[in-house]
């Protein structure tokens, strides 16, 4: 039986969905920390992970394999306004 060979696209779109999972991840146990040392540990391994999703979704974009919908004003002035309340109503 041949192998069947993965085509880039299939590769980067593998890639990017471990990477989303991995960020996760690391950001979802950075929280739970309760070490300083192992957080800041945590934290510089997410930031590490997201510069590589970040290069991955760069790559597939370059490629026109990736091109998530551009959001409409009205939701990111919604989007703003909600979050600034919350903030406002936190301090």
């Amino acid at each position: 039986m041949p192998q069947q060979k993965f085509q880039d696209q299939e590769i980067l779109t593998d890639m990017l969905a471990s990477q989303k999972q991995a960020t996760s991840s690391y950001n979802l146990f950075s929280n739970e920390c309760s070490d300083q040392n192992l957080k800041n540990d945590m934290l510089n391994i997410l930031r590490d992970e997201q510069s590589m999703q970040s290069a991955v979704f760069g790559e597939m974009s370059k490629r026109g394999w990736y091109q998530p919908p551009q959001a409409q004003q009205q939701m990111v002035e919604q989007a703003r306004a909600k979050f600034e309340g919350i903030s406002q109503q936190l301090s």
